[in-house]
């Protein structure tokens, strides 16, 4: 928190300085920061399974996390009539997991049983409408019992003359460091447990990932919209789960082992088509590719309908299809003689679909005639995996906007 901190008070500082810069400019109507707008967040996700990677691909994938999100969003316009937009989002899961309590199932309470996430980041872009240009900086810090990361993105967009077409471009960096913690019958003596308390050494092991961003979104007509994104993507470091456990095939026990680097290709294609005032029909499509021999396709629908001029709902349904990545085996099917093996099923072959609706409010006047609560929505969603023995999720979000 203390280099979030330092952030924040260094953004201000170069915000001061831009000020001063301009100092000896031709007067423009300048506005400070000011509030534009808060969200509020609040959700609950619940999920079951028995294809746990910690336990080899099989037992209980039982998991709850509450959720919670903070974003405070401020704008404001200098000297040069441009705009500045600095947001601050704060985030903290609390989750209970039975796979991650089987790390040491002879304990009472593991070193991952439960625990907290907890995620802030801040950003920083100046528009400028003289020569259609947005500028952008983040900064996100994230921490959880085993890992933490430090995480800086840039961003560059510019619009044409007209402004129906856009180029987008983002790159960003993160720095994590992991807590290698081990299952308990396969630590090597004076080896720790990584739990609260347990003064024995573990080992830490660094993961960094980059990636960047290139879309193009065009403005076809009044009611057509589309846009079209590559996101390339690179990891190196610890890539594996060290708790997760591997069985081969003569009944031999060990450790998740996988390649030290990944690299990704996603691409997308996403189609927003206005039919009418009280219809809108979003679609998106994305193709993935990395070179651990993973594929997948996902298309997702959802249409926004207003019932009225101020309720609508947004029914909504994504269907993904991926096949495994080349190191994948199910619970006793790997040998000995591979080099890497794991059996995650987030990374094996399946089918998923995610469906449900969300309902959102926005009276004029406020919410209850609370005037500066803008809108609420509420949204729930039901996850079908058929890897394995199947895995079905259930989650519900509610949404809340004060301008």
């Amino acid at each position: 928190m203390k280099k979030i901190c330092l952030s924040v008070g260094l953004l201000l500082s170069l915000m001061k300085v831009g000020y001063a810069q301009t100092e000896q400019k031709p007067a423009y109507e300048t506005r400070k920061l000011k509030v534009e707008e808060i969200n509020l967040v609040s959700s609950y996700y619940q999920q079951d399974g028995n294809n746990s990677a910690v336990t080899g691909g099989v037992g209980s994938e039982k998991l709850t996390d509450l959720a919670q999100s903070f974003d405070l969003v401020l704008k404001g316009i200098d000297r040069k009539n441009r705009q500045h937009t600095l947001n601050f989002d704060f985030n903290i899961d609390h989750y209970t997991s039975a796979s991650s309590d089987q790390i040491d199932p002879l304990t009472v309470s593991s070193a991952s049983r439960s625990d907290t996430h907890i995620y802030p980041s801040i950003s920083w872009s100046i528009h400028n409408d003289a020569n259609r240009t947005t500028k952008g900086i983040s900064l996100a810090y994230s921490t959880e019992y085993d890992y933490k990361s430090y995480g800086i993105n840039l961003s560059f967009a510019k619009a044409s003359a007209d402004n129906n077409r856009e180029v987008s471009l983002k790159a960003g960096a993160f720095f994590d460091t992991w807590k290698v913690i081990l299952p308990a019958e396969l630590r090597p003596d004076g080896y720790g447990s990584g739990a609260h308390g347990d003064t024995d050494p573990v080992d830490y092991k660094p993961r960094n990932s980059y990636n960047a961003s290139l879309s193009v979104s065009q403005v076809i007509n009044k009611r057509l919209q589309v846009l079209f994104v590559v996101e390339p993507a690179f990891q190196q470091g610890l890539l594996s789960t060290p708790f997760h456990r591997i069985y081969f095939k003569d009944g031999s026990e060990t450790v998740e082992r996988l390649p030290g680097s990944r690299l990704k290709l996603p691409v997308g294609f996403r189609l927003h088509y206005f039919a009418g005032d009280r219809v809108i029909v979003r679609a998106f499509y994305r193709y993935y590719i990395d070179d651990w021999g993973m594929q997948a396709h996902t298309i997702n629908l959802e249409a926004p309908i207003k019932l009225t001029s101020f309720v609508s709902v947004s029914p909504f349904y994504r269907f993904s299809h991926q096949t495994a990545v080349k190191y994948f085996a199910a619970y006793g099917q790997h040998s000995l003689t591979e080099r890497y093996y794991t059996s995650d099923y987030d990374i094996s072959g399946f089918n998923s679909q995610f469906m449900g609706t969300g309902i959102r409010m926005a009276p004029p006047g406020g919410v209850l005639g609370i005037g500066h609560l803008q809108s609420v929505e509420l949204r729930y969603g039901h996850y079908i995996r058929s890897a394995g023995t199947g895995m079905i999720a259930n989650s519900i979000t509610f949404l809340a906007k004060i301008k």
